[in-house]
Parts: C-alpha cells; structure tokens; sequence
C-alpha cells in the first residue's frame, strides 16, 4: 500500500511515523512545497519519497492531505476532481463547516473523509513530529455517512491503529464545540503573549520571573500563526461568540476585584475548579 502525506509538518509526520511503527511495509510519500520540509521529512524517515500532488493522486491509495485549512479549501476540490475510483483522501483539518460545505455537492464526495485529531503541540513542521504523538488521543470525524464506508472503513482502521479513539459529530457541531475548548484557548494564549510583551519590555525580566503557571498558561502562544490564522477566519462566528462570552466573564472578574468583591471573585474561581472534574472525564475515555 501507498499513503500520501500532502503537508508534511506536525500532524501529517506524525500520523505517518504511528502508522510505520505497525506496518513498516507500507510506502509513504510526501507533497510539500517547501524544500526544507522535503529534506527533514525525508531525514527522518516519515516519507520514503517526494513526489507532486497529481503523482500522489494517481498511485496513493490513502491521501492524507494535511495543510493548513485555507489551503485544504483550495486543494481539496482540485484533488477530488482528479482522484481515481477507489482511492481516498482524509484531511486533518482543524475546522470542518466551510470545508464539508465545499464538496457536499461533489462527485466524488464519498471517497472524501473528514477528519480532525484532537493532538498537538506548540511547535510545527516535520521536525517536531513524533510517532507517540496521536496515541489515547480523540478525533472527530464528521459527516462520516457522506463517506464510501470502504473509505471511512480505512481511515477508522488506521486512526484506530496509531492509538486515537474515535467520535463522530456533525461539521456545525464540531466548529461550535472547538471554537470554546481549542479556538478560544489559542487566542487567550496570543493575547496574554502579546500584553506581557507591551507591558514588559525588559525580556530578562520576564525570564526571571516567569513561573511555571505562566509558562503553561503561554505555551500556544508559540503556535504557529500560519496555521491558526485561516482557522480563526473560517470559523470566525463561533469564535467571535466565544470571545464575546470570555470577555463578558473577564470585564465581570475585573469588576469584582476593582470593587474589593472578594465573595465574587471566591465564587468564580470555586467554580471555574470544577473544570477539573471535566478533564478527568477526559482523560478517563
């Protein structure tokens, strides 16, 4: 078998040097347009070859096409006009909405899988990809009756073996859900990178004095802007609404400590513990 990985960078790595690891017999080649990612990818080992998307198309029977969205937007129509019978295409794309919206009319939607792995890290590219990397972790696939079930039966089967645990939702209810719990994150990391930074221009200073809370608290703020960008746009309604309701909270807590409120700002922190409870269900699945 032939696996096309179409962006070879974090995820797209990452699900290929899982998949080696149980079936070293199957070839992976790799479509990326930046030659430094050719060669890292091919250093370690997460491709066998580069070859060009229309190659790709033509041999791979799986192709994982795993770019940042508003690239998967334009290529993935291309890739369905050209993809022979049989084969497939995946992506792992952060977003679904626009993207399932894109194709829900095409001819070959079927041989089409719509997928996101809920797993990353702050760094990106290949060099940051690591084969334990999408092990106990969730994805989503969306739409997954529009999919061939020999299609859908393929990408389960390999997301199940490089250890992801599998959900289905609709596109709509995906984009709801990841505006709150990834989306809003992202952006509150940003934000609080960007204040310290105005605020403190001494770096050394911040070096000295930044604890580990503050460390966790920033760490997206590293990712990439390339990739987060066009998810911030193609999902910008839920995430305007997100931002809205974080900000009404923040103005409310700002509130209650200008205010001396101590019994309100108790309040919002007793229950904001209660998160705890939520990602100890998640960690548990």
């Amino acid at each position: 078998m032939i696996i096309s990985i179409i962006g070879v960078g974090l995820l797209g790595g990452s699900f290929a040097l899982g998949l080696k690891e149980k079936y070293p017999h199957i070839k992976f080649i790799g479509v990326d347009n930046s030659v430094v990612n050719q060669k890292i990818a091919l250093a370690k080992g997460i491709v066998d070859e580069i070859t060009s998307l229309e190659e790709a198309l033509k041999i791979a029977e799986l192709n994982v096409l795993a770019t940042p969205v508003d690239v998967i937007t334009t290529m993935l129509p291309y890739m369905l006009d050209n993809i022979p019978a049989g084969k497939t295409i995946m992506d792992l794309g952060s977003t679904k909405e626009q993207i399932c919206q894109l194709v829900d009319n095409h001819l070959n939607r079927s041989q089409f899988v719509a997928v996101h792995p809920m797993s990353g890290i702050e760094n990106s590219g290949p060099g940051a990809a690591f084969k334990e990397l999408l092990i106990n972790k969730n994805v989503i696939i969306c739409d997954k009756e529009k999919s061939h079930p020999d299609s859908l039966g393929l990408v389960e089967v390999f997301l199940r073996d490089v250890g992801m645990k599998i959900h289905y939702m609709t596109p709509v209810e995906h984009d709801l859900h990841l505006a709150y719990v990834s989306h809003l994150s992202h952006i509150s990391s940003f934000a609080l990178g960007l204040t310290v930074l105005d605020k403190e221009k001494d770096e050394k200073a911040i070096f000295d004095m930044a604890s580990t809370g503050f460390s966790s608290t920033v760490r997206l703020a590293k990712s990439s802007p390339q990739m987060w960008a066009p998810i911030f746009d193609q999902n910008k309604a839920n995430v305007s609404k997100a931002l809205g309701d974080y900000i009404e909270l923040l103005k409310k807590f700002k509130d209650a400590i200008d205010n001396k409120d101590l019994d309100t700002s108790l309040s919002f922190m007793n229950r904001a513990n209660d998160i705890g409870r939520i990602l100890a269900g998640i960690e548990k699945k």
